[in-house]
């Protein structure tokens, strides 16, 4: 059996309205939003007894999602917001997007700090890393051709 698709990425947040909010701001829209309990879940989980809340963004062509977190319990154990760009593990999430310098302005308004510096690769791509809310670590790209 092959493989049928990639469903989401999930991130663990802290406040979950600021995040949702600098998500929107990205692009991403909200599809939706639950507090997810049970025995089932903390079954999937391992965790037992773990209240959350989430929320799902979906980018604009409808192919790509995001499942943001807020455990209510139990907290959380490890933080990895700050981990340097080459830490082990899942790190990042990257974005195109039309417009970079349009897309750090408006996402300055809401915290997001550039990490090294907005570059070109080989005229196809400007890239950059940002640092969002709660630290997230988020690449952008935008395609210059």
């Amino acid at each position: 059996m092959a493989l049928k698709r990639m469903d989401n990425v999930g991130i663990v947040v802290e406040d979950l309205g600021v995040t949702i909010d600098f998500f929107r701001e990205l692009g991403l829209e909200l599809e939706g939003r639950a507090t997810i309990e049970g025995e089932w879940a903390g079954r999937v989980t391992g965790l037992g007894d773990q209240p959350v809340e989430i929320a799902m963004m979906r980018t604009p062509d409808g192919h790509s999602r995001l499942e943001l977190s807020r455990f209510l319990t139990p907290p959380a154990v490890e933080d990895h917001r700050n981990a340097a760009v080459n830490a082990l593990g899942y790190l990042r999430v990257m974005f195109t997007v039309d417009d970079i310098n349009d897309t750090l302005e408006r996402l300055r308004k809401r915290g997001a700090q550039l990490v090294g510096d907005v570059v070109d690769y080989q005229d196809t791509y400007r890239l950059c890393y940002i640092r969002g809310p709660e630290g997230l670590l988020i690449g952008l790209a935008q395609e210059l051709s």
